[in-house]
């Protein structure tokens, strides 16, 4: 059975880019009417250089760069969940950690930022916990609908 579950996995190498760069709104975050609370009050972060104000902050961002260093440190890789595609839209994004999850499916990290960047997807995320632990902690979030 493992054998099939990778060999239906894409790589997360496949297309892989060195240098993404910060993406269409230069990094900065969205706003829009249903910007969630946790979005206002997270650091925006516009730059691989920018560092939490402090342990445990919420950071925010939409820059490619960012996102994809912050995952690949975690070894982390793009992924999607099957069975929520939309035709030949990818369904629901996700960045898998490794925890064995089935329903995950790998993708490149061009097509998980495509698809990012059409939705208008905020990243709001943790670098470490209050305790200085490294943390894993994201979510995606669209400021334009409730249900993102």
């Amino acid at each position: 059975m493992a054998a099939d579950k990778d060999s239906t996995r894409g790589s997360g190498d496949a297309g892989r880019h060195d240098d993404l760069g910060p993406g269409p709104d230069d990094g900065k975050i969205r706003q829009g009417p249903e910007s969630s609370k946790s979005l206002k009050y997270s650091q925006e972060v516009t730059s691989p250089e920018d560092e939490p104000e402090r342990e445990g902050r919420s950071l925010a961002t939409t820059h490619h760069e960012v996102i994809r260093q912050w995952a690949e440190a975690r070894e982390g890789v793009p992924a999607t969940v099957e069975g929520t595609e939309h035709g030949d839209h990818l369904g629901v994004l996700r960045i898998d950690f490794g925890g064995g999850n089935d329903k995950l499916r790998h993708i490149s990290w061009d097509e998980w930022f495509d698809t990012f960047d059409s939705r208008k997807l905020n990243f709001i995320y943790q670098e470490q916990r209050s305790d200085g632990q490294q943390s894993n902690f994201f979510r995606l979030e669209n400021p334009n609908r409730e249900d993102a």
